[in-house]
Formats: structure tokens, sequence, C-alpha cells
């Protein structure tokens, strides 16, 4: 834990570690404020693409928590950033809520369903048959598949529903093509956030709730690994990756409580 606390950089997933839904998890306030106090650098890194970041800063000040829109980055920033840079000007059909669409949208990527460059599928509320029939037709036309990340599944106040890999697989399975995920594990979104927090990855650290997403993430990158628990894992999961997480705690209050021990 003393190697943990003396990290300059702190790389934290939101859902399961941060909040479920619209309730904040235990300890996260002690962490937040900690981590201010410490004068520590910070970015909320989320796979999810439903929010922009000053969607995200409002919810976290509904919660009681004062955080600049410049701490959080999210995959629907990371997909625009991709396709703005591999295709400038490029059209896509997207498949998402408004923190995808507004992402594109900034990134000067326009909306196109009849010939798009690219198919873009994130998690959305309003997921259909029909915009699984759409992607089908594009990507047989030649578009080529996009996912925002590559999560399974998602934690909610209701408990687990399907994530963007599970949505997005009738789509793979009904064109034989394989989608490119942008999202955690993705280096390129991990050196984002490194870039962003503006420190070396030796001085980082990487909290999640997710083995395959997060703690890989930050295996691969050369951050420190925190899992916690309070998300889609538990203990007993870990035994089923070839990897590990350097440490394993219940929640992020688990990190100014032990400063507090001390």
């Amino acid at each position: 834990m003393d190697r943990l606390r003396q990290k300059n950089g702190f790389i934290c997933d939101m859902d399961g570690v941060i909040y479920h839904g619209n309730r904040i998890l235990p300890g996260v306030r002690e962490f937040v404020d900690w981590l201010q106090k410490e004068n520590k650098h910070f970015l909320f890194l989320t796979n999810s693409n439903h929010s922009t970041p000053r969607e995200l800063q409002q919810k976290l000040a509904r919660m009681g928590l004062d955080v600049d829109e410049s701490h959080f980055y999210t995959s629907a920033l990371a997909t625009a950033s991709f396709l703005k840079l591999q295709a400038p000007g490029c059209s896509a059909y997207a498949v998402g809520d408004h923190g995808l669409q507004n992402a594109l949208f900034a990134a000067g990527i326009t909306i196109n369903d009849v010939d798009p460059d690219y198919v873009v599928i994130g998690e959305s509320q309003s997921f259909s048959y029909d915009n699984i029939v759409n992607a089908v037709r594009l990507v047989n036309k030649g578009a080529k598949l996009i996912g925002t990340n590559s999560d399974l599944t998602g934690p909610t106040e209701n408990g687990i529903v399907p994530g963007c890999r599970a949505l997005i697989s009738p789509i793979e399975m009904a064109t034989g093509k394989k989608a490119y995920f942008v999202g955690k594990p993705n280096p390129l979104m991990m050196r984002t956030g490194l870039r962003l927090l503006g420190v070396h990855s030796e001085d980082a650290v990487m909290i999640g709730d997710r083995m395959d997403t997060d703690i890989v993430a930050g295996i691969e990158s050369g951050l420190d690994t925190v899992l916690v628990l309070s998300g889609v894992t538990s203990r007993e999961d870990i035994a089923n990756y070839p990897y590990s997480p350097r440490l394993v705690l219940n929640g992020v209050g688990d990190i100014p409580a032990f400063a507090e021990a001390e």
C-alpha cells in the first residue's frame, strides 16, 4: 500500500469503482478528498460512452464530489480521436448515446447510414434489432466495424447488463468480420490517459474492477495495478486469469483508510 500511495498519477475506472448507476460507492468521497489533498494527478478513464465529460462531472457533483471536467476521459472520445487520426473527414453509422454522438461530431465525423466508412457500436439504452440489421448491411457493403470498448457486461444499480462486446457480437457473427475495439485494454486509450496526466507509466497506477480490461490494461502499459471488489469481479474470479493485480482492495476507500491508520 505504501508503494501505491507514493504514486503520482492515478487512473481510475468509474463504473464499479466510483459508483453503481446513480449510487456513489462507500469510501469514494474520502478517496477523492485524499487525491486532492495530496495533489495527485488523477483521471477517471471510463469505457462507458453514454455521457460527455461535462455530464460525468455534473453526475459526480450531484453525488457531492467536486471534480473538474478535465479529469474525465471516455471510450467515446478515444474512438472519435482514433477515427479522426485514421481517416480525417470520414463518416460513420453510429449506434450509441449522445456521449458518442457528441464526440464524433466534435471530431468532424459525419453521421451516414447509406455508405459510411465505419460502423461504430457503443452501449445504448435504445439498442435494437434494427440497429443490428443496419450494421450488418453496411459492414457487408464494406464499412469497417468499430467497438467503443470490449466490455462484455457492465454493473448497474439493478445488476449486470450487456456491454458493448455483447451488443456487437451478433454483427460479427452475421458478417464474419471482427470488430476493432478502441477502449480499455487498448494501449491507445492508456497512452492517452498517461499523456493527459502528464506522468510516466512507472509513476502511475490503474485502479479498476475488471480483470479483462482494467487490470490487463495496466499490466500491459507498465502501470501498477489495483483491483477493487466493488464492481463485477470477486476475489475467487482472479484465479481464472493468467495474470494478477498487485493489490486487491475492497474499494478505493481502503486507500485513505490506510493513510489514517498510519
